[in-house]
């Protein structure tokens, strides 16, 4: 595997570097570290950060190759991934606020939307990944997800908890909260969401990962903020789409955004799978005939 980390200097950077360094060395991958200096005068400043990154990338034992480059981040970061296939960036995360909409500075999300690898956020100083929250919807499109997360997982030795919100139903049908979070019936279930959380635990599993599913009913961003703060977990993975049309560029759901501005660990974003033209729509429709 290929890894890019992006590095401006800063201390953001170097969690960056920290996080990228201990991945590198579990999956035996190569890095480029990629120095960025927004103006020329930045530039001297910028190399002895990076002298400092190289330092730490070598003490791990990492195969590396170091490259530095001036101007606009994103598209210096744009030209890097179009020349050379990454299987992830990884990036600093930069915070501007102590709350609300602008926790995550927007560079960081126009980062994630512009280049077409996966994109690992480093939040804070974590240096080993033991326990990671991956978030599914319990669809098909989520499959490489699943993959990029089990490669990680075992050769880090870290466990993965699979999770999924599911809308509360009216009060009438309460009982069906107890039945549906009840997972090995909802495994053994044979509805679609119980053979696509199988199939994931499965794939998971297969890497030699251990897996507990996890399954919570409610407003889906509530009860991911809730599972974030009771879970004490290193990683959160979750998902981005392709924007549709001639843009190339990926799109962020609400979910994403909402852990990106409140996650206290690092954040995976991963890359998910286009459907099939007309095939949502038409899945959608006749599920209302059911």
């Amino acid at each position: 595997m290929n890894i890019l980390i992006c590095s401006d200097g800063t201390p953001a950077s170097d969690n960056a570097v920290r996080l990228g360094s201990g991945v590198a060395r579990a999956i035996k991958s190569r890095v480029t570290l990629l120095g960025i200096a927004e103006n020329p005068g930045e530039e001297q400043p910028l190399r002895q950060a990076l002298d400092r990154e190289t330092d730490m990338l070598q003490s791990m034992g990492v195969e590396r190759q170091t490259v530095i480059q001036t101007g606009e981040p994103i598209s210096q970061i744009l030209d890097e991934t179009s020349v050379k296939k990454y299987d992830f960036i990884v990036i600093g995360s930069r915070r501007t606020e102590a709350s609300g909409h602008f926790w995550q500075s927007r560079r960081t999300y126009e980062i994630i939307k512009a280049v077409e690898p996966p994109v690992l956020v480093a939040i804070g100083a974590c240096e080993r990944i033991s326990r990671i929250l991956l978030c599914s919807g319990g669809k098909h499109f989520i499959d490489p997800a699943v993959r990029l997360t089990g490669t990680l997982a075992a050769a880090l030795h870290a466990e993965v908890t699979l999770f999924n919100v599911m809308a509360e139903p009216p009060a009438i049908y309460a009982h069906l909260i107890e039945l549906e979070e009840d997972v090995d019936a909802l495994l053994r279930s044979g509805s679609e969401l119980g053979r696509n959380l199988l199939a994931e635990k499965k794939a998971l599993e297969k890497l030699g990962v251990a897996v507990q599913v996890r399954v919570r009913h409610g407003f889906i961003v509530d009860q991911l903020l809730e599972e974030m703060r009771e879970g004490n977990y290193d990683l959160i993975v979750s998902g981005s789409s392709r924007a549709r049309g001639p843009l190339r560029h990926y799109i962020m759901g609400d979910v994403t955004e909402a852990i990106l501005e409140n996650a206290e660990c690092s954040v995976l974003v991963a890359r998910s799978q286009p459907m099939e033209p007309g095939k949502g729509l038409w899945q959608s429709m006749a599920r209302l005939f059911r």
